[in-house]
């Protein structure tokens, strides 16, 4: 009798809703045999994810117009982003986790649709409260789209799932990226109602994701088929319990000094260097553009030597640079928030896939609870800063956040998954 990867647990009377009932022993996965890696399909999804996450980055790119078109405190502008990310960290697990259960590949066009109305909302808002709301419907649509497109990255891949994860990723990063050049080149000479002509952006996405989402209803089960038990560590409940606490932490100090960056960079350039609003959003575009590069980095290597060390070198390895950045001319600043880019986005790839194989067929729940966490701290880190900024200035908050990337050190607390295999 074959198995699903979808269905490697035990009897439901003795799981729990978050940690199946494997983690009470010493655990059990799904260990691919040879299955070629389908570039054509994680290239879609990674397509899809550059247009989805370049609608979203609008949201941060165009900040300084709405908070002059609103008259915006930068605790407001913090809780847009606050709204926007919050709806996703909440509702991203729990779509994983039910769609684990029962997969629903259709549901990726239609979380595009809900990113679609929120776009269009966000362009014709005339009040503080239904750009809210319009925050809410991105993040909505990305708290559906995040978790199973994850899922068709790592059933496409092939066994090389640090690879497709970081594939998946770049298209994501990319995106991100170019919202502010966007922005910079469209919205800003052309007003905030221009944001509506990215709506033929969020259409092409639909029509990439019903193609994918038609190859996913036809291959979860029969390359579900071609999977095999096996192995994988000997780590107990307790032991799994607190490699999840510990990426979590890691979560927190990357995307915490990662808000610091992309809701308030264009600000800080303006107000620290007296440049232009297009001047800082390229600045920006700059930074998210190595992010992009970066993120491409982290998967493949921890296919070769291991997730941990990856993990280790990019959150504790970029906090030199954040520590000079607060210190630093303009020029030395964008050296700087290179650099940083680059090493501090290869992380989140490593840190899927390592939680993934801690939890094995879990794959919907993990990527929900990890994106949806990583949304989740963007978004309060976003608030929290804001208020700090209202409150001691705008310089005030990189000297401050320059000194989370040492929380870095607990790395050194994750178990060797690599070594924990060979001894089970």
């Amino acid at each position: 009798m074959q198995t699903r990867v979808e269905d490697l647990s035990l009897p439901e009377s003795v799981q729990s809703p978050i940690f199946p009932a494997a983690l009470t022993e010493p655990l059990e996965a799904a260990v691919p045999l040879k299955v070629a890696t389908d570039f054509g399909i994680i290239g879609a999804i990674s397509f899809s994810h550059l247009l989805n996450d370049m609608i979203q980055s609008l949201i941060l790119a165009i900040y300084p117009i709405l908070k002059g078109d609103f008259s915006l405190s930068f605790s407001q502008v913090g809780l847009i982003t606050l709204t926007y990310q919050l709806t996703a960290s909440l509702l991203q697990p729990l779509v994983g986790m039910f769609t684990d259960r029962k997969p629903m590949p259709f549901s990726l066009p239609v979380g595009m649709g809900f990113t679609l109305c929120g776009l269009l909302l966000l362009s014709a808002a005339h009040t503080f409260p239904e750009l809210l709301f319009a925050a809410a419907l991105v993040g909505t649509g990305s708290s559906i789209f995040h978790p199973e497109s994850s899922r068709v990255a790592r059933l496409a891949s092939g066994g090389r799932h640090g690879l497709a994860q970081s594939l998946f990723q770049v298209g994501g990063n990319t995106g991100s990226s170019l919202g502010p050049l966007l922005a910079a080149w469209i919205i800003v000479p052309y007003g905030r109602h221009s944001v509506a002509w990215f709506a033929l952006a969020a259409m092409l996405a639909m029509a990439v994701l019903w193609h994918v989402s038609r190859w996913y209803k036809e291959h979860h089960v029969s390359r579900g088929k071609k999977l095999s038990h096996g192995a994988a560590h000997a780590l107990t409940r307790t032991q799994v319990i607190g490699a999840i606490s510990i990426l979590g932490l890691l979560i927190f100090s990357k995307y915490f000094y990662l808000a610091s960056l992309s809701s308030y960079f264009t600000f800080y350039l303006i107000h620290k260097f007296g440049v232009s609003v297009p001047n800082a959003q390229t600045h920006l575009f700059v930074f998210l553009f190595a992010v992009a590069a970066g993120s491409l980095i982290g998967g493949p290597i921890g296919d070769r030597i291991g997730r941990k060390w990856v993990i280790w070198v990019s959150i504790l390895g970029v906090a030199p640079f954040t520590l000079l950045l607060p210190h630093a001319n303009l020029f030395w600043t964008g050296v700087l928030t290179v650099i940083i880019g680059l090493i501090l986005s290869s992380a989140f790839s490593a840190i899927l896939v390592y939680a993934q194989e801690l939890i094995p067929g879990r794959v919907g729940m993990i990527s929900g609870l990890f994106f949806g966490f990583a949304f989740g701290m963007g978004g309060i880190g976003a608030a929290v800063l804001g208020h700090i900024a209202d409150a001691r200035g705008i310089e005030y908050v990189y000297g401050l956040c320059a000194y989370l990337p040492l929380l870095g050190m607990i790395t050194v607390l994750l178990p060797n998954l690599e070594r924990a295999r060979s001894a089970s």
